[in-house]
């Protein structure tokens, strides 16, 4: 019998359900809140799904996870191997011919990165060091694997919080964006019928991966990896001699990537380094940048409809943010109730491929900055 005593003993010793605490309690939920936005909702099921189971693993207990298959997936993270590889998958499956053929809307994807200095701004008053600051106002450029490769760079403790934010507020474009977009346009204005853009050539879908990597790289070499990735999958798409290389980018590779980065973040998100003050903070910062990045980008498309003879619908500024292609889509769907006849969604990708690469930028000179030597 006291043999019998001991071994119950020392089964619940060693289980998680001795160590459980309330805090636990509260960061499995917040799991599982997570996983019915995911799956039952549909808010970004591919990426929210992993983030919080994740989110759950990391609130058990003893766990074990200091080593193993779990460690390694962490250690993607932290040594910046998964944000760089998402960026392939993601060149494969944009087009930047729309860029290529309205060169202007570069301009609307560099203004909505005004949202990320404000949110910078604002932590950096209410006491975050610059380092943390530039973390959480990345959130604004609506980029998940630029908000976790930065983040990991500058503020590693911060890193479950903002990824939280970041990817919450990428699913929540269409609910967030819309209201902000109406704000700052006339009815006149959304109604604008925009220009058939321009047939891009081959040559020029293969030159412009290559010039623009070799631009930034040597403008923000911190940023050579993200920015390299995002045009060698673009290159894959465009050369038209690696389709087997392109598919694998945009499918298998992107697809398993995403289970390991969104799983090695939501294991970032135990209670200890979860639940305080600062991640209030940092979620409503985000969405201080992400609005601000949305009226920025607008705000400047209406700056170009004063100048280019009324030719540029304002809504397409909106898509500046990085979502791709959600934000375009948004602008689309705004733009046709205004009026059926407006087909917006061409010239959005322009302003929203142009996002992905500002994003990077903002990330780089951020990086340039504040980064230690």
């Amino acid at each position: 019998m006291d043999a019998f005593i001991v071994a119950i003993t020392s089964v619940w010793t060693d289980s998680g359900f001795s160590a459980f605490q309330p805090g636990n309690a509260i960061m499995i939920l917040v799991g599982l809140v997570l996983l019915y936005m995911a799956f039952a909702k549909e808010f970004e099921p591919l990426l929210l799904g992993p983030i919080a189971f994740g989110c759950v693993l990391a609130n058990i207990p003893r766990n074990g996870f200091e080593e193993g298959v779990m460690a390694l997936i962490s250690a993607g993270i932290s040594h910046e191997i998964f944000p760089p590889l998402i960026f392939l998958g993601v060149g494969a499956m944009t087009d930047f011919g729309p860029l290529i053929a309205n060169p202007k809307t570069l301009l609307l994807g560099a203004a909505a990165q005004f949202g990320v200095f404000i949110a910078l701004a604002g932590a950096m008053v209410i006491g975050f060091t610059p380092q943390e600051a530039a973390a959480i106002g990345i959130i604004g450029g609506a980029d998940g694997p630029t908000s976790i490769y930065l983040t990991t760079k500058l503020a590693p403790h911060l890193l479950g919080a903002i990824a939280v934010a970041a990817y919450s507020y990428m699913s929540l474009v269409p609910l967030i964006q819309p209201p902000v977009m109406k704000l700052f346009t006339t009815q006149k204005e959304r109604e604008i019928v925009m220009e058939q853009l321009r047939e891009v050539t081959r040559f020029e879908k293969v030159v412009f991966p290559i010039v623009t990597t070799i631009f930034i790289s040597l403008l923000l070499p911190s940023v050579t990896s993200l920015v390299g990735m995002l045009m060698l999958g673009n290159l894959f798409r465009e050369s038209g001699v690696t389709a087997r290389l392109a598919d694998t980018s945009e499918n298998a590779l992107i697809n398993t990537v995403t289970i390991f980065l969104a799983t090695g973040t939501g294991l970032t998100m135990g209670a200890e380094q979860f639940l305080n003050f600062d991640t209030i903070l940092i979620i409503g910062l985000g969405l201080v940048a992400f609005i601000g990045g949305t009226a920025a980008g607008v705000l400047f498309g209406k700056f170009m409809n004063m100048f280019d003879g009324g030719k540029t619908n304002p809504l397409i500024g909106s898509a500046g943010v990085s979502a791709v292609p959600m934000a375009a889509r948004v602008s689309q769907i705004v733009g046709a109730k205004a009026n059926p006849a407006n087909f917006l969604l061409m010239h959005a990708m322009g302003p929203n491929v142009a996002g992905v690469i500002g994003t990077a930028v903002a990330a780089g000179t951020m990086l340039a900055m504040l980064a230690p030597k």
